[in-house]
Protein backbone atom coordinates (compact mmCIF):
# COMPACT_ATOMS: atom_id res chain seq x y z
CA UNK A 1 0.00 0.00 0.00
CA UNK A 2 1.21 3.14 -1.53
CA UNK A 3 0.05 6.05 1.38
CA UNK A 4 1.11 10.05 1.55
CA UNK A 5 0.14 11.45 5.51
CA UNK A 6 -1.17 14.79 6.10
CA UNK A 7 -0.55 15.97 9.51
CA UNK A 8 1.41 18.85 11.47
CA UNK A 9 1.25 19.19 15.36
CA UNK A 10 2.67 16.33 18.15
CA UNK A 11 -0.76 14.68 18.42
CA UNK A 12 -0.67 13.14 14.65
CA UNK A 13 3.36 11.75 15.01
CA UNK A 14 2.16 8.16 16.48
CA UNK A 15 -0.33 8.07 13.33
CA UNK A 16 2.43 8.62 10.99
CA UNK A 17 4.67 6.18 12.74
CA UNK A 18 2.29 3.39 12.27
CA UNK A 19 1.26 4.24 9.03
CA UNK A 20 5.29 4.00 8.85
CA UNK A 21 5.29 0.30 9.94
CA UNK A 22 2.36 -1.12 7.66
CA UNK A 23 2.77 0.77 4.43
CA UNK A 24 5.29 2.72 1.62
CA UNK A 25 5.04 6.30 2.68
CA UNK A 26 6.11 8.41 -0.27
CA UNK A 27 6.08 11.72 1.46
CA UNK A 28 4.54 13.66 4.45
CA UNK A 29 2.76 16.93 4.14
CA UNK A 30 2.69 19.35 6.49
CA UNK A 31 1.99 23.00 7.19
CA UNK A 32 5.30 25.67 6.84
CA UNK A 33 7.68 26.39 9.72
CA UNK A 34 6.37 28.85 12.03
CA UNK A 35 8.37 31.42 14.19
CA UNK A 36 7.83 30.56 17.84
CA UNK A 37 9.11 31.41 21.55
CA UNK A 38 10.06 34.27 22.71
CA UNK A 39 12.43 34.57 20.60
CA UNK A 40 10.49 34.27 17.44
CA UNK A 41 12.69 31.65 15.92
CA UNK A 42 11.45 29.61 13.20
CA UNK A 43 10.34 25.92 14.39
CA UNK A 44 9.68 22.92 12.51
CA UNK A 45 6.36 21.39 13.24
CA UNK A 46 6.38 18.25 15.40
CA UNK A 47 5.17 15.89 12.30
CA UNK A 48 8.15 17.55 9.90
CA UNK A 49 10.48 16.16 12.59
CA UNK A 50 9.36 12.74 12.97
CA UNK A 51 9.10 12.43 9.18
CA UNK A 52 12.89 13.45 9.00
CA UNK A 53 13.57 10.96 12.10
CA UNK A 54 12.06 8.20 10.07
CA UNK A 55 13.39 9.34 6.69
CA UNK A 56 10.73 10.37 5.00
CA UNK A 57 10.34 12.96 2.28
CA UNK A 58 8.78 15.97 3.99
CA UNK A 59 6.47 18.78 1.73
CA UNK A 60 5.21 22.08 2.71
CA UNK A 61 2.98 23.63 0.54
CA UNK A 62 2.61 27.04 1.45
CA UNK A 63 -1.03 27.44 -0.56
CA UNK A 64 -2.99 24.02 -1.02
CA UNK A 65 -6.16 25.46 -3.10
CA UNK A 66 -3.61 25.97 -6.09
CA UNK A 67 -3.42 23.36 -8.89
CA UNK A 68 0.24 22.44 -8.03
CA UNK A 69 -1.17 20.55 -4.94
CA UNK A 70 -3.69 18.45 -6.75
CA UNK A 71 -0.85 17.73 -9.57
CA UNK A 72 1.51 16.66 -7.56
CA UNK A 73 -0.25 14.38 -4.91
CA UNK A 74 -1.47 12.71 -8.09
CA UNK A 75 1.80 12.12 -9.37
CA UNK A 76 2.59 10.55 -6.34
CA UNK A 77 0.23 7.47 -7.28
CA UNK A 78 -0.92 6.59 -3.52
CA UNK A 79 -3.43 4.23 -2.89
CA UNK A 80 -4.70 6.76 0.16
CA UNK A 81 -3.78 9.58 1.42
CA UNK A 82 -4.37 9.67 5.68
CA UNK A 83 -4.74 12.85 7.33
CA UNK A 84 -4.64 13.80 11.12
CA UNK A 85 -4.61 17.35 12.37
CA UNK A 86 -3.12 18.76 9.09
CA UNK A 87 -4.67 22.24 10.07
CA UNK A 88 -6.43 22.94 6.54
CA UNK A 89 -9.16 22.16 4.59
CA UNK A 90 -8.54 20.17 1.19
CA UNK A 91 -9.78 21.02 -1.94
CA UNK A 92 -11.76 18.53 -3.52
CA UNK A 93 -9.09 18.54 -6.33
CA UNK A 94 -6.68 17.29 -3.41
CA UNK A 95 -9.57 14.73 -2.22
CA UNK A 96 -9.85 13.24 -5.19
CA UNK A 97 -6.42 12.45 -6.52
CA UNK A 98 -5.47 9.37 -4.72
CA UNK A 99 -7.03 5.91 -5.79
CA UNK A 100 -9.48 5.95 -2.98
CA UNK A 101 -9.37 9.33 -1.87
CA UNK A 102 -8.37 11.07 2.00
CA UNK A 103 -8.83 9.15 4.98
CA UNK A 104 -8.91 11.60 8.07
CA UNK A 105 -8.09 10.85 11.81
CA UNK A 106 -10.69 12.66 13.75
CA UNK A 107 -10.60 13.34 17.66
CA UNK A 108 -14.23 13.26 18.21
CA UNK A 109 -17.41 10.70 18.17
CA UNK A 110 -18.79 12.02 14.48
CA UNK A 111 -20.90 13.68 14.36
CA UNK A 112 -20.41 15.27 17.40
CA UNK A 113 -17.32 17.65 17.75
CA UNK A 114 -16.89 18.39 13.93
CA UNK A 115 -14.22 21.31 13.53
CA UNK A 116 -10.36 22.37 15.04
CA UNK A 117 -10.51 21.70 18.48
CA UNK A 118 -12.87 18.51 19.42
CA UNK A 119 -10.76 17.52 22.29
CA UNK A 120 -10.76 21.24 24.19
CA UNK A 121 -14.43 21.64 23.77
CA UNK A 122 -15.51 17.62 24.58
CA UNK A 123 -13.71 18.41 27.88
CA UNK A 124 -15.25 22.07 28.41
CA UNK A 125 -18.81 20.86 27.80
CA UNK A 126 -18.72 18.26 30.45
CA UNK A 127 -18.83 15.45 28.42
CA UNK A 128 -17.07 11.41 29.83
CA UNK A 129 -16.29 9.65 26.47
CA UNK A 130 -15.11 10.85 23.44
CA UNK A 131 -12.89 8.61 20.51
CA UNK A 132 -11.20 8.51 16.82
CA UNK A 133 -13.03 8.59 13.98
CA UNK A 134 -11.64 7.44 10.71
CA UNK A 135 -13.89 8.90 7.94
CA UNK A 136 -13.72 9.53 4.57
CA UNK A 137 -12.84 12.71 3.62
CA UNK A 138 -15.31 15.09 1.61
CA UNK A 139 -15.53 18.66 0.72
CA UNK A 140 -17.28 19.66 4.37
CA UNK A 141 -15.87 20.16 7.58
CA UNK A 142 -15.26 16.46 8.80
CA UNK A 143 -18.76 15.44 7.43
CA UNK A 144 -17.78 12.61 5.15
CA UNK A 145 -18.64 8.47 6.05
CA UNK A 146 -17.68 7.18 9.00
CA UNK A 147 -15.49 4.10 8.28
CA UNK A 148 -14.73 2.94 12.16
CA UNK A 149 -15.44 4.56 15.66
CA UNK A 150 -13.35 3.65 18.43
CA UNK A 151 -14.49 5.26 22.16
CA UNK A 152 -12.07 6.53 25.14
CA UNK A 153 -13.63 7.82 28.30
CA UNK A 154 -12.42 10.81 29.49
CA UNK A 155 -11.14 11.22 33.00
CA UNK A 156 -12.57 12.97 35.68
CA UNK A 157 -9.22 15.61 36.06
CA UNK A 158 -7.58 15.09 32.30
CA UNK A 159 -6.57 18.03 30.85
CA UNK A 160 -6.77 18.58 27.05
CA UNK A 161 -3.10 18.07 26.52
CA UNK A 162 -2.83 14.73 28.90
CA UNK A 163 -6.47 13.42 26.78
CA UNK A 164 -4.36 14.21 23.23
CA UNK A 165 -1.76 12.05 24.19
CA UNK A 166 -4.26 9.14 24.94
CA UNK A 167 -5.86 10.12 21.77
CA UNK A 168 -2.72 9.88 19.62
CA UNK A 169 -2.10 6.74 20.67
CA UNK A 170 -5.38 5.21 19.88
CA UNK A 171 -5.16 7.22 17.03
CA UNK A 172 -2.02 4.71 16.11
CA UNK A 173 -4.16 1.61 16.84
CA UNK A 174 -6.91 2.80 14.51
CA UNK A 175 -4.13 3.01 11.70
CA UNK A 176 -2.69 -0.63 12.44
CA UNK A 177 -6.34 -2.19 12.48
CA UNK A 178 -8.10 -0.57 9.89
CA UNK A 179 -6.71 1.72 7.84
CA UNK A 180 -5.49 -0.97 5.28
CA UNK A 181 -8.99 -3.02 5.70
CA UNK A 182 -10.83 0.41 4.67
CA UNK A 183 -8.63 1.00 1.72
CA UNK A 184 -9.14 -2.39 0.60
CA UNK A 185 -13.07 -1.61 1.20
CA UNK A 186 -13.70 -4.39 4.12
CA UNK A 187 -15.07 -1.60 6.40
CA UNK A 188 -18.47 -0.13 5.06
CA UNK A 189 -18.89 3.31 5.16
CA UNK A 190 -21.54 4.91 7.65
CA UNK A 191 -23.41 8.05 6.70
CA UNK A 192 -23.20 10.72 9.30
CA UNK A 193 -26.39 11.60 11.07
CA UNK A 194 -26.35 15.43 10.53
CA UNK A 195 -29.15 15.83 13.17
CA UNK A 196 -26.66 15.46 15.80
CA UNK A 197 -23.99 17.34 14.58
CA UNK A 198 -22.27 19.32 17.06
CA UNK A 199 -19.08 21.69 16.70
CA UNK A 200 -15.78 22.58 17.78
CA UNK A 201 -14.35 25.78 17.00
CA UNK A 202 -11.19 26.58 16.86
CA UNK A 203 -9.44 27.79 20.65
CA UNK A 204 -8.54 31.25 20.51
CA UNK A 205 -6.56 33.07 23.15
CA UNK A 206 -9.41 34.70 24.80
CA UNK A 207 -11.41 31.72 25.30
CA UNK A 208 -9.03 30.93 28.34
CA UNK A 209 -11.06 33.55 30.48
CA UNK A 210 -12.60 32.03 33.49
CA UNK A 211 -16.87 33.43 33.91
CA UNK A 212 -17.20 32.74 37.64
CA UNK A 213 -20.84 33.45 36.79
CA UNK A 214 -21.10 29.47 35.53
CA UNK A 215 -21.12 26.84 38.11
CA UNK A 216 -17.92 25.04 39.87
CA UNK A 217 -18.22 21.93 37.96
CA UNK A 218 -18.33 23.74 34.71
CA UNK A 219 -15.60 26.08 35.35
CA UNK A 220 -13.60 23.00 36.51
CA UNK A 221 -14.20 21.79 33.13
CA UNK A 222 -12.92 24.97 31.57
CA UNK A 223 -10.12 25.31 33.11
CA UNK A 224 -9.13 21.33 31.92
CA UNK A 225 -10.03 22.04 28.65
CA UNK A 226 -8.15 24.90 28.21
CA UNK A 227 -4.75 23.49 29.29
CA UNK A 228 -2.10 23.57 28.30
CA UNK A 229 -3.25 26.24 25.97
CA UNK A 230 -4.58 29.38 25.92
CA UNK A 231 -4.59 28.11 29.51
CA UNK A 232 -7.48 29.05 31.77
CA UNK A 233 -7.09 33.05 33.44
CA UNK A 234 -8.91 35.24 35.89
CA UNK A 235 -8.59 38.80 37.04
CA UNK A 236 -6.52 39.23 40.68
CA UNK A 237 -5.49 42.79 41.50
CA UNK A 238 -5.17 44.27 38.36
CA UNK A 239 -3.03 41.22 36.78
CA UNK A 240 -3.75 37.99 34.88
CA UNK A 241 -3.78 34.31 36.94
CA UNK A 242 -3.79 31.32 35.74
CA UNK A 243 -5.43 28.90 37.10
CA UNK A 244 -3.72 25.29 35.52
CA UNK A 245 -5.42 23.36 38.30
CA UNK A 246 -8.77 23.12 40.43
CA UNK A 247 -11.02 21.40 42.25
CA UNK A 248 -15.00 21.76 42.61
CA UNK A 249 -17.13 21.66 45.96
CA UNK A 250 -20.78 21.76 46.42
CA UNK A 251 -21.96 24.24 48.26
CA UNK A 252 -22.46 28.61 48.21
CA UNK A 253 -20.66 31.54 50.26
CA UNK A 254 -20.80 34.34 48.56
CA UNK A 255 -21.03 36.35 45.39
CA UNK A 256 -19.63 34.77 42.96
CA UNK A 257 -16.04 35.24 41.85
CA UNK A 258 -15.54 36.08 45.43
CA UNK A 259 -12.46 34.38 47.70
CA UNK A 260 -14.40 32.79 50.57
CA UNK A 261 -11.48 30.80 52.25
CA UNK A 262 -7.85 31.84 51.75
CA UNK A 263 -5.79 30.20 54.15
CA UNK A 264 -2.58 27.47 54.47
CA UNK A 265 -4.62 24.83 53.55
CA UNK A 266 -7.39 25.95 50.98
CA UNK A 267 -8.37 28.54 48.26
CA UNK A 268 -12.02 28.52 48.21
CA UNK A 269 -14.10 30.61 45.33
CA UNK A 270 -17.80 31.09 44.84
CA UNK A 271 -19.23 30.28 41.95
CA UNK A 272 -22.77 30.28 40.40
CA UNK A 273 -23.46 27.32 41.93
CA UNK A 274 -21.06 25.41 43.84
CA UNK A 275 -17.31 26.45 45.13
CA UNK A 276 -13.97 25.90 43.32
CA UNK A 277 -10.98 25.06 45.11
CA UNK A 278 -7.68 26.64 43.96
CA UNK A 279 -5.07 24.13 43.34
CA UNK A 280 -2.01 25.04 40.85
CA UNK A 281 -1.79 28.97 39.81
CA UNK A 282 0.74 30.97 38.25
CA UNK A 283 1.08 34.80 38.36
CA UNK A 284 2.53 36.71 34.99
CA UNK A 285 6.60 36.15 34.61
CA UNK A 286 6.55 33.87 37.48
CA UNK A 287 6.53 29.46 37.72
CA UNK A 288 3.33 27.84 38.42
CA UNK A 289 2.75 27.72 42.38
CA UNK A 290 0.02 25.86 44.54
CA UNK A 291 -2.52 28.64 45.06
CA UNK A 292 -1.84 28.74 49.16
CA UNK A 293 1.31 30.48 48.06
CA UNK A 294 -0.37 33.14 46.87
CA UNK A 295 -2.08 33.78 50.27
CA UNK A 296 1.82 33.03 52.12
CA UNK A 297 2.97 35.75 49.69
CA UNK A 298 -0.12 38.43 50.60
CA UNK A 299 -1.54 38.26 46.86
CA UNK A 300 -4.67 37.09 47.84
CA UNK A 301 -7.12 36.63 50.96
CA UNK A 302 -10.71 35.93 51.66
CA UNK A 303 -12.75 38.86 50.24
CA UNK A 304 -10.75 39.28 47.31
CA UNK A 305 -12.82 39.48 43.81
CA UNK A 306 -11.97 36.96 41.14
CA UNK A 307 -12.65 38.78 37.61
CA UNK A 308 -15.43 40.32 36.13
CA UNK A 309 -18.76 38.22 36.78
CA UNK A 310 -20.25 37.25 32.59
CA UNK A 311 -16.85 38.10 31.33
CA UNK A 312 -15.74 34.99 30.30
Amino acid sequence: MRALFFGTPEIAVPALEALHEMAQVVAVVCQPDRPAGRGMTMQAPAVKIAAQRLGLPVHQPSKIKRPPLAEWVEQQRVDVALVMAYGRILPQEVLDAPVRGCMNLHASLLPKYRGAAPIQWAIVRQETETGICLMQMDAGMDTGDILSSHRLPIGPEETAGELAERLAQLAARVVREDLEKSVSGQLIPQPQKEAQATYAPIIRKEDGKIDWSHSARAIHAHIRGMTPWPGAFTELGGQWLKVHRARHHDGQAGPSGTVVIADSKHVLVACEAGLLELLQVQLPGKKAMPATALVAGRKLRAGDKLGAVGAG
